[in-house]
């Protein structure tokens, strides 16, 4: 099990694990936290925004150029805005902390 948590705006935390392989996306759905994934993952939305940890960011592939044009659309994105949908977890995420916008 990766663990990790999860902060919402407000610092609350919550922390979660996750399986290596599953997406970012389930493992904050399965935590309860607001992630929608309206689009079920196929990048057609970006409810499942959320802003990664700066240490953290060269540890993930670079975004492919889809997820770019989906988060140029989020009026709040920054250089460490991700789709939650498109982080597959790995032992390399392990204790990552993951802002919820």
């Amino acid at each position: 099990m990766i663990a990790l948590t999860f902060e919402a705006p407000d610092g609350t935390r919550v922390d979660a694990k996750a399986e290596p392989g599953e997406t970012l996306l389930q493992v904050g759905q399965r935590a309860g936290q607001p992630l929608e994934g309206t689009c079920g993952g196929q990048m057609a939305c970006a409810t499942c925004h959320v802003l990664i940890d700066p240490g953290f960011l060269d540890r993930l592939p670079d975004p492919s150029a889809e997820e770019e044009d989906m988060l140029d659309l989020v009026p709040d994105a920054t250089r460490c805005s991700r789709l939650a949908c498109q982080i597959v977890m790995t032992e390399r995420l392990a204790d990552m902390v993951v802002r919820l916008p």
